[in-house]
C-alpha cells in the first residue's frame, strides 16, 4: 500500500517540532544542570510541559499565561465560551501557541485567536475539541485590498479556520467612502460564509468618532458580517464600556459584539457583557475566569475613557 505523502509530511512535521523543542530544552538543561525540573499537565491527549529553575521560576514557553495560574482554580468556565483566547504578538513561538491550544482546550475557551501562520498547527492541535480557531485577516492596520482579504480569508479556512476576524479600511471609512468600506467587508463575508466560517468585523474603535463607530457598525451588519468587534489591540487602544453599548445600539440585539483589547480581569469582562458584548477577546483568558479580585480593586472597562494598554 503507498503511503499517503501528505500524512508523511504532516508526521515529518510533528517530529521535527518536537525534535526541535526537546533540543531547546537541552540547552537549559545543560545550562542548569542541577537547577532544572519538568512536570506535564495533560488534557485529551495534548500535553504541556513546564520546567522550572532553582527559584520555582516558569523558564520555557507560555510563562505569562502560566504564572498568573499557578495554585488557582478558574471560578467562572461558563465565561469561558465567551472568550477568544488570544496571542497575535508578532514574535509568538511555537511553543507559545501549543500552550494556548492547551489552555483553551483544558478550560474550554470559544476559540483560539491567532496569526495566519499558526492555523494549521492550531487546527492540528485542536482537533476533536469544541474550541473553534479564529484567525485575523488585514491585520493589524486594514489597510491591504480588498481582493487580499478575501484571498487570506480563503486559506486560512482551507487551513482549518473557522472564524475570521477582519480589519475593515480605517482610512476609507474616515474618508467616508463607504462603497469601498462595505465592498472590503462583504469580499471577506462571501469568502467565509459558503465555507461555514463566521466573520467579526475589527473596527478600531480608538481612530474613530461615535459617529464613524456608528457607521461602520451599521456597514457591518449590511454586509452581511457576523460580529462587530472594537480593536485589534495595536492601535493605542482597547475597548471601552461606551464603545460597546454604542456599537450594541447600532447593530440591534441580534448580532455579536466582540469587546477586545485591554479586557484584563473578571471585572473588566463582566461589564464588557453587561453593556453588550456576546464575545471577548482577550490574552489574559485563565486571569478571567479565575473571578472577581479583591473588594474595591478598580476596574479599567468600568472606566468610559479609551484603555491604552495593549492586549494581543
Amino acid at each position: 500500500m503507498k503511503p499517503d505523502s501528505k500524512l508523511v509530511e504532516q508526521l515529518v512535521e510533528i517530529i521535527t517540532r518536537e525534535v526541535l523543542v526537546a533540543m531547546a530544552e537541552e540547552e537549559q538543561r545543560l545550562a542548569q544542570p542541577e537547577a532544572y525540573h519538568c512536570e506535564y499537565d495533560c488534557v485529551d491527549q495534548l500535553c504541556v510541559r513546564t520546567c522550572f529553575d532553582e527559584m520555582g521560576n516558569v523558564i520555557n514557553a507560555g510563562a505569562e499565561r502560566l504564572s498568573s495560574t499557578l495554585g488557582v482554580i478558574p471560578q467562572d468556565l461558563n465565561l469561558a465560551k465567551m472568550i477568544d483566547h488570544t496571542l497575535l504578538k508578532p514574535d509568538a513561538t511555537q511553543q507559545e501557541i501549543a500552550q494556548l491550544c492547551f489552555e483553551a482546550r483544558k478550560y474550554g475557551f470559544a476559540s483560539v485567536c491567532v496569526n495566519p501562520t499558526w492555523v494549521s498547527l492550531c487546527a492540528e492541535l485542536l482537533k476533536g475539541s469544541p474550541v473553534k480557531v479564529c484567525t485575523v485577516i488585514g491585520f493589524p492596520l486594514g489597510a491591504t485590498s480588498s481582493e487580499t482579504k478575501a484571498f487570506e480569508t480563503e486559506t486560512a479556512i482551507r487551513q482549518g479556520a473557522t472564524e475570521i476576524d477582519m480589519v475593515i479600511n480605517i482610512g476609507a471609512l474616515k474618508a467616508r467612502d463607504l462603497e469601498t468600506v462595505a465592498r472590503d467587508i462583504r469580499g471577506v463575508v462571501n469568502a467565509a460564509h459558503p465555507r461555514g466560517a463566521i466573520v467579526k468585523v475589527i473596527i478600531e474603535t480608538v481612530l474613530l468618532t461615535d459617529e464613524e463607530k456608528t457607521i461602520a457598525s451599521l456597514l457591518s451588519k449590511e454586509a452581511g458580517a457576523d460580529f462587530v468587534k472594537t480593536s485589534t489591540g495595536f492601535a493605542g487602544g482597547g475597548a471601552t464600556v461606551n464603545d460597546v453599548a454604542l456599537m450594541r445600539k447600532a447593530v440591534g440585539p441580534e448580532m455579536g459584539v466582540k469587546a477586545s483589547g485591554g479586557v484584563r480581569t473578571f471585572e473588566d469582562a463582566e461589564s464588557m457583557i453587561k453593556a453588550g458584548a456576546t464575545r471577548i477577546g482577550a490574552s489574559a483568558g485563565v486571569k478571567i475566569l479565575q473571578g472577581p479580585g479583591p473588594a474595591g480593586q478598580p476596574s479599567a472597562a468600568r472606566e468610559a475613557g479609551t484603555s491604552s494598554t495593549k492586549s494581543y
